[in-house]
């Protein structure tokens, strides 16, 4: 893996705005960051030409159990926990034929974009089949979900085959091993996943970099949900932007959402207090090792790594730094609407990508 042509610039700059080809945008996520994806990409289809999905559930895969409990936020929790990530039979995974319908009435109701703008684009899901995190049955469902939607399963290149526990994998001897079901859930699969990923989406692509030629750029990313104690997102999110793209070249960007536990401040919490002596060294290694920025260097890519962060108070129970793929961000709302368009996460995703252009 090679390092960095720069360092992380070390002042915090408003993100800017290059030349992004519209439409031809794209997003990729592991775990909480894979169920977010689906959420976003569903939200704004008409802003994506595909889609990696790494140990993610359908679209609101939380609400498939809405009986679980009376109060909606603690019945999608519940679903969340044991139908979405650990089903206890494979019969009682997510219903991906009822979710699909739930995406289309959601999209007639305007809360998202029309269905059609997924035909067409193309998908890349994979599970590890030592996953004991997400389910692999779980992420099954993903595939047959998208498909009853109208993908093409020529479109979908879906992997269960590697023995790989909850992870995004690399080919770093450093990183964890294979099967490992631990943080930083970054583990040596001998390949770089990131790689297969942009692959996929945009077909044939020119060799990594070996050296990077462009900046991490480090932005404050406040300005895009308005500091909302809701929004469980960390200060500063994080872009690499190739020279040449810098210098005016024509761009496509690709969103990549880490997972629980993986956000550049990830910090343990004890009794709802920040645990500091215990916080873990796994700092920005999701951005700088996965392997997206050398791949994106050399192919005028910019990638958005927008960043969540651990919460736990009496407003928002997020300690993980998960995204919110299951409501936390809608607590005491009647009916939650952390998958729409209006959601506080994806406003502020999506409002980032219109920024950088696409």
């Amino acid at each position: 893996m090679s390092t960095m042509a720069s360092e992380v610039e070390s002042d915090v700059r408003q993100l800017g705005a290059y030349k992004v080809e519209r439409g031809k945008s794209s997003i990729s996520g592991l775990s909480s960051g894979a169920f977010m994806t689906v959420q976003l990409h569903l939200a704004h289809s008409a802003s994506f030409c595909g889609a990696g999905i790494i140990a993610g559930g359908p679209y609101r895969c939380a609400e498939t159990f809405r009986a679980a409990a009376p109060v909606a936020e603690d019945a999608y929790e519940l679903s969340a926990l044991h139908l979405c990530m650990n089903p206890l039979v494979p019969e009682n995974a997510p219903d991906a034929r009822a979710l699909a319908q739930l995406a289309r009435q959601t999209a007639q109701a305007g809360a998202i974009d029309a269905i059609a703008h997924l035909g067409g684009q193309r998908l890349y899901i994979f599970t590890g089949s030592q996953d004991s995190v997400v389910d692999s049955v779980v992420v099954a469902r993903t595939r047959a979900f998208y498909e009853l939607l109208g993908v093409h399963p020529a479109d979908i290149r879906y992997d269960d085959t590697v023995p790989a526990g909850h992870s995004i994998l690399t080919a770093n001897a450093e990183d964890s091993p294979l099967a490992t079901n631990q943080p930083p859930y970054i583990n040596n699969g001998g390949f770089i996943q990131s790689h297969d990923i942009l692959r996929h989406i945009y077909g044939k692509l020119k060799a990594p970099a070996r050296h990077l030629s462009g900046q991490l750029l480090r932005f404050d990313q406040t300005e895009f949900f308005g500091n909302a104690p809701r929004a469980s997102m960390s200060p500063y999110g994080y872009a690499y932007v190739p020279r040449a793209v810098a210098e005016g070249a024509s761009a496509r960007v690709h969103i990549v959402l880490h997972g629980c536990k993986q956000g550049y401040n990830y910090i343990d919490f004890s009794f709802g207090q920040s645990d500091y002596a215990n916080q873990p060294p796994y700092g920005n290694r999701y951005i700088t090792t996965t392997g997206y920025n050398e791949i994106a260097d050399s192919n005028n890519l910019i990638v958005l790594y927008p960043q969540a962060q651990g919460t736990d108070n009496s407003t928002t129970q997020n300690p993980d730094g998960c995204w919110d793929w299951w409501g936390y961000t809608c607590a005491g709302a009647a009916r939650p609407d952390y998958y729409s368009r209006d959601a506080i996460q994806i406003q502020a995703i999506h409002g980032m990508l219109r920024r950088l252009g696409g």
